[in-house]
């Protein structure tokens, strides 16, 4: 396993015989027909939780397939869909983040939600953006460079808060968390992590950061007693950070973390495959404070190598933005966002599938 050649591992083996079963032994086959896709749109992190309704709403990037797939720094919005079942498929129902203006931090474009039930509340966490120039479209749909590279570095985490699951949502007109410049986490606050102890109700937000544009991505750990209270980095410092003997610089990315009875846990994503073993493979992680994380014994969580329910297989060139859905305090079911095309990154379609687990 690649961890054998790291220099500094800031995590523990669990040798805690108690356990859970290692989260890849978990994986099943998926549904072909399952998720969410739609040919017109590129289609990217999915968020998944059962409505007061009974059914099952996925929160989604997308945005036109009339500009590339590199404008989702640029044109991405907040989609709801929903199923029957977890496995759906799940129908479009509505934009729930439009563009709402240059003068927001928010204002042009959305991306890679997380949506949590906190109380009687629905908390919808994200990134979003804004920028000086023209939205790219389809007459002119590519971004130059400097234009892209200021859309990235206006990354901020964004919350919305609602009473329903159908709205209407009240987005909070100030990022949850700002970049603190001369700190590792200078550049942007992107991808948000949330989870609730229901031991203390407060929320733990993890997030992505870096100190330029540069590798490596890093993640930080943050806390409010309040959805909209002052979220109080728990650490100076990064809490995942890996090097290896010739000094190549590790990252992970993604977490998705839940709350498991006494400790939290995480999925997340191993770039380099340095960790796991399999490049842009996942890690299963657990915490007791959300500070401290340490690898499960069993540390793979998941492969890029899918086996679907009709007994074919395929090797994504993506698995990206993993989610678990938690019901009754265990997972259930694994998200992920994937595509098809010649090479990584070049898709000619993206959709958020789902794989079932044991349970």
């Amino acid at each position: 396993m690649g961890s054998a050649a790291l220099v500094s591992l800031p995590l523990m083996s669990c040798a805690d015989n108690n356990q859970p079963k290692a989260f890849i032994d978990l994986i099943l086959p998926a549904p072909k027909g399952g998720g969410f896709r739609d040919d017109n749109y590129w289609i990217w992190g999915s968020s998944v939780i059962k409505g007061e309704d009974g059914k099952y709403h996925m929160f989604a990037s997308r945005w036109s397939k009339d500009v590339g797939f590199g404008c989702w720094v640029t044109n991405s919005e907040v989609v709801r869909a929903v199923a029957d079942t977890p496995v759906g498929p799940y129908v479009f129902e509505e934009v729930v983040l439009p563009v709402r203006g240059k003068e927001f931090f928010d204002g042009m474009c959305t991306h890679n939600p997380r949506i949590i039930k906190y109380k009687d509340k629905y908390l919808l966490y994200y990134f979003g953006t804004t920028y000086d120039f023209s939205q790219p479209t389809k007459e002119n749909p590519s971004v130059p460079k400097e234009n892209w590279d200021e859309a990235w570095m206006n990354k901020r985490i964004g919350l919305a808060i609602s009473d329903s699951i159908y709205g209407p949502w009240e987005r909070v007109d100030k990022p949850v968390i700002e970049p603190r410049p001369g700190h590792w986490d200078a550049s942007i606050t992107s991808n948000p992590a949330p989870a609730v102890d229901p031991k203390t109700g407060n929320i733990l937000l993890m997030y992505k950061s870096s100190v330029d544009r540069k590798p490596p991505l890093l993640l930080g750990v943050s806390m409010a007693s309040s959805p909209k209270g002052e979220y109080k980095r728990l650490s100076e410092e990064p809490v995942f950070r890996f090097e290896t003997p010739d000094n190549h610089r590790i990252d992970v990315e993604d977490p998705y973390i839940w709350w498991a009875g006494d400790h939290y846990e995480a999925v997340i994503k191993d770039r380099s495959g340095e960790i796991c073993g399999e490049e842009g493979g996942g890690i299963h992680v657990w915490s007791e404070d959300g500070v401290k994380w340490n690898l499960f014994e069993q540390v793979k969580a998941y492969s890029r190598h899918i086996e679907w329910d009709d007994g074919t297989k395929t090797h994504q060139n993506h698995f990206e933005r993993p989610f678990v859905l938690i019901e009754d305090g265990k997972p259930t079911h694994l998200f992920a966002a994937v595509g098809s095309g010649p090479e990584a990154w070049k898709f000619e379609n993206t959709w958020n599938m789902v794989i079932p687990l044991k349970h």
